[in-house]
């Protein structure tokens, strides 16, 4: 079973934003002892995730609701398939619903748009990698979305590595300060990455020491010619408004990693339903 830490009280704390002081509806509408059998169904092409959370959300509400995954977490989805059954008390099964249907639908929209963005780049060296643009609280649930469409994980907090960006070399007084004071403050296990915005940025980074080169709203051309000038003595990041780009050009940069903000800040969600 996949586990998040605090995934319940997320959970709980969805199920009181929704519910409130009570599902007027279905409480008023449905019998106690009412007992139904549904199916979540796609209904476009897709990547499934989130299926985990389906059971968890239900039994917050009655044990006796059962949901049965009928495809994997990551697994690709045509429209019309049917990706889970349910099973059990009818109230509970309407209360919970759109809490279970919000959670499935936003992580299935980024797994599928991390999938996109990973089939784009295929056959290049470069990977697709997220960011900590994600919505507030729902951080994990996100970044796993991400790996379960084929992409991989930036930092997770501010605390997984140093990432001197613009904002910090300013307030550094420079690169080769900011780099300098990270390098003597920071664990060695902590690899240490400059935003850069200009080839002269790229250099002053590299002879300071950087770990990792971030190529910031750089034309292909200038990121062709920033990883030319790195030569492998750092890693290499395109990033800035990535979402908007031609991927499998900024790839054939050569860059080993594309940071997409759109894959968690601005997604669509996937198109699924629950019917008895």
């Amino acid at each position: 079973m996949t586990e998040f830490f605090g995934i319940d009280e997320l959970i709980a704390a969805a199920l009181r934003e929704d519910i409130g002081f009570g599902d007027i509806t279905t409480l008023s509408c449905v019998d106690e002892a009412a007992v139904s059998s549904g199916l979540f169904r796609a209904k476009e092409d897709g990547v499934v995730c989130g299926l985990f959370i389906l059971p968890r959300v239900f039994a917050a509400l009655d044990n006796a609701v059962a949901v049965t995954a009928l495809t994997g977490e990551g697994s690709p989805v045509r429209a019309g398939e049917i990706i889970a059954e349910i099973e059990g008390p009818s109230r509970a099964v309407l209360t919970g619903e759109r809490v279970a249907l919000n959670f499935l639908q936003h992580l299935s929209g980024i797994a599928t748009k991390t999938a996109a963005a990973v089939r784009a780049v295929r056959g290049t060296n470069a990977k697709i990698i997220d960011t900590r643009k994600t919505t507030p609280g729902l951080r994990a649930l996100e970044k796993y979305a991400v790996r379960a469409g084929g992409g991989h994980n930036h930092r997770f907090g501010l605390g997984d590595g140093v990432l001197i960006k613009d904002n910090h070399i300013k307030a550094a007084g420079g690169i080769a300060n900011a780099v300098a004071r990270a390098r003597a403050a920071a664990p060695h296990t902590l690899k240490i990455e400059v935003e850069t915005e200009t080839l002269e940025q790229v250099s002053e980074a590299l002879s300071s020491g950087a770990d990792i080169i971030m190529l910031d709203n750089m034309t292909t051309e200038t990121m062709a010619e920033a990883v030319r000038l790195i030569a492998g003595r750092a890693l290499t990041e395109a990033s800035g408004n990535m979402g908007d780009r031609d991927l499998r050009e900024v790839a054939e940069t050569g860059v080993e990693f594309i940071s997409v903000g759109g894959l968690t800040h601005s997604v669509r969600a996937l198109d699924i339903s629950l019917k008895f």
